[in-house]
């Protein structure tokens, strides 16, 4: 089984700095960390290695400075990492990541061989689009399996794997064939923290930088150029102050003052 996880390093604050010039996110200097919801999809892709054999393959697409989140997954038990970085790729929408990433995952297999299972987070906290994951998909030609909370069953021999499927009410169990996309969600699993010998090991582990003429692209179809949606203006909302009365002491007493300070609110207020 060869398992591809898909991961991204994002700002680990809210006080993010956005370029007025091409209105992305200024990540030089803002500490970083793994998208959380990524750390499950790490989790789940070392859980099958562990169970079938193989190989898990870990990559990311952004600066150099994204080389930290691929030591994490190394550490974590990936064997092998790949950054995706380049100048070009800079300022990439979602369709413009989900080709790009596709197109080294390509690229990856043409080296390393079949991948059967494309694993990521359901979203990144950054974007919260959720779009990366069935885009790199459908360039793929491959199913996409969403929402993920549970893989019951893989059978490498027949190419099949089932799953559950989290929905908003209930859950939804598929069979499908292999090679497949799936994003996860939390609940599939707990992810593991590397030990200190885990961390040292994951220096030795293999780190391939992959660049526009390495995944063999058209520069127009990545990044700025690449990007069919771009964004007006980005800006954080203004904090409004709310006028607020707290009572305190007694709860039946504030029960009572309560009642009275909203009779006296609707006084006047025609229905």
């Amino acid at each position: 089984m060869r398992v591809v996880v898909c991961i991204k390093q994002v700002p680990d604050t809210t006080e993010v700095k956005i370029n007025p010039e091409t209105n992305t996110l200024m990540r030089e200097g803002v500490q970083s960390i793994v998208n959380p919801f990524d750390e499950f999809a790490i989790e789940e892709g070392i859980r099958i290695q562990e169970k079938f054999g193989g190989e898990p393959i870990v990559i990311t697409m952004g600066p150099p400075q994204a080389e930290e989140a691929l030591k994490t997954a190394l550490a974590m038990g990936c064997d092998k990492a790949y950054l995706v970085s380049d100048r070009a790729f800079a300022g990439s929408d979602t369709l413009a990541t989900a080709y790009t990433l596709a197109s080294a995952i390509k690229k990856i297999e043409q080296t390393d061989g079949p991948v059967d299972v494309v694993l990521c987070g359901k979203q990144a906290i950054d974007g919260d689009t959720g779009q990366v994951g069935p885009g790199i998909a459908v360039r793929m030609n491959i199913p996409p399996l969403t929402y993920v909370s549970k893989i019951r069953e893989i059978d490498p021999e027949k190419k099949t794997i089932i799953v559950e499927r989290l929905m908003e009410r209930g859950k939804e169990v598929v069979k499908c064939s292999l090679p497949v996309l799936i994003t996860v969600v939390k609940d599939i699993n707990s992810p593991r923290y590397p030990s200190l010998f885990e961390i040292k090991k994951a220096a030795k582990k293999p780190m391939i930088k992959l660049g526009l003429a390495d995944i063999g692209i058209p520069e127009n179809r990545t990044g700025l150029k690449g990007s069919p949606t771009w964004v007006n203006k980005v800006f954080s909302p203004e904090l409004k102050s709310v006028n607020g009365e707290i009572f305190q002491g007694d709860p039946e007493e504030c029960a009572v003052k309560l009642v009275d300070r909203l009779i006296n609110l609707g006084k006047g207020v025609s229905l």
